[in-house]
């Protein structure tokens, strides 16, 4: 489960991981008064105006409607609003979010850590997350932090290191001091450097994240080191142990589909393709993704219905599938082990009476418990389902109906 900056943030400071103070507004004018508070807390005099949403990029993003960028500072108290406005309600476009952009709805206030002193600030890039290769965690980073990391990844990887932990034994003391040697750091920032990543890998394991991401992690002009951004995703499956964290979830930064599919207790993936999948069983649903690829189509979906398929999930599965005009035929792909293919067929029957006319063809393999009822079932409705026994009969079917 992905969360909003300011969301991450608050998870960080939890952790003792110092952060960029701020304050989250929804209206131009409460952007005003959090920045009020912000100042009495913190003394700042100006303030970054972010926009919250779930992509990157937000600094080198464009708001469509206004031309604000998705990252801006405030050089005073009164030109909060304004920003605000600029910002709040429209659509950011980033390089994360496609052309389609992200409506903002929320606004983070921040001080300004820009601060002059006796050294310049500095910008690093940190990430913690799981090597499911090595079955270790990583933490991952660089002395070229800000909004060109992925310029750095891409022509200078060597500027990218990587600490390797092994979970059993934790992260080491030569580990930390290793990141603040390569980051280039000495004195007190190398010190404050180690407790950085000591704290920021403690908030990852303590709040069962699947990825950390700061970027820039800011040496401050007195050598201070704290977290300006955070883009953290959380483990969905780990969340039954965090009932404050399943409650930053924001469905309105999610794809509506899979928001309404999820709520129907549906496994569902929106995916850019022209061929519906029904599947029960993650295993056959992503071999079955396959089969549609080598027969020339492209998977619109993953879905898989589960165990307990019966008529009104199947109904409910149809009509999800459907909301995506790009789909051409419709795959259903059920083998009857836990759930009766008769079930199964029942509803495709049902969903069909119910739906109306389905304007796509619907391509049915049902092989298990009661396949030879299911298949009766749908010969007898006298609806135009093409029925297939064998896996390789399903791919050609798919291929005559696309004319691939």
């Amino acid at each position: 489960m992905n969360i909003h900056e300011y969301q991450g943030k608050s998870i960080l400071k939890s952790f003792g991981v110092a952060i960029q103070e701020g304050l989250v507004a929804d209206t131009p004018q409460e952007a005003v008064e959090v920045a009020k508070k912000l100042h009495e807390q913190t003394g700042t005099g100006w303030f970054v105006v972010k926009a919250q949403i779930h992509a990157g990029g937000r600094g080198k993003g464009e708001v469509k409607e206004t031309g604000s960028r998705g990252v801006v500072l405030a050089k005073g108290l009164d030109k909060v609003e304004d920003i605000a406005a600029g910002i709040l309600g429209g659509t950011l476009v980033t390089a994360q979010t496609g052309e389609a952009g992200k409506m903002v709805n929320k606004v983070l206030i921040a001080q300004d850590v820009y601060y002059p002193g006796e050294s310049e600030p500095a910008e690093y890039y940190m990430s913690v997350l799981l090597d499911r290769a090595s079955g270790k965690h990583i933490i991952m980073y660089s002395p070229d932090g800000g909004v060109n990391i992925e310029e750095v990844a891409e022509k200078t990887p060597e500027r990218i290191f990587k600490e390797e932990i092994d979970p059993m034994l934790g992260l080491q003391g030569f580990q930390m001091r290793r990141v603040a040697f390569n980051l280039g750091l000495s004195g007190q920032a190398f010190k404050q450097m180690s407790k950085f990543v000591a704290s920021l890998y403690k908030a990852f394991l303590g709040c069962d994240a699947s990825m950390f991401e700061i970027n820039p992690v800011l040496k401050t002009s007195d050598d201070k080191i704290i977290a300006v951004d955070s883009k953290v995703t959380l483990d969905g499956n780990a969340l039954y142990r965090h009932k404050d964290y399943a409650e930053m979830r924001d469905k309105t930064e999610e794809d509506a589909t899979e928001v309404e599919a999820d709520e129907a207790g549906l496994n569902f993936v929106n995916l850019d393709g022209n061929v519906g999948c029904m599947v029960n069983g993650a295993g056959l649903a992503m071999a079955t993704m396959d089969i549609i690829k080598l027969s020339g189509g492209e998977p619109a979906n993953f879905l898989d219905v589960g165990g307990t398929a019966d008529a009104a999930r199947v109904e409910k599965a149809f009509r999800i599938i459907l909301k995506d005009t790009s789909v051409k035929a419709i795959l259903v792909n059920i083998f009857g082990g836990i759930v009766r293919c008769d079930r199964v067929a029942q509803g495709i029957v049902d969903a069909y009476k119910n739906i109306g006319d389905i304007p796509v063809p619907i391509i049915v393999r049902l092989q298990g418990t009661n396949a030879k009822e299911a298949k009766q079932l749908i010969e007898d409705s006298g609806l135009e389902v093409h029925s297939v026994i064998l896996l390789q009969e399903a791919a050609d079917k798919v291929k005559d109906v696309l004319g691939a």
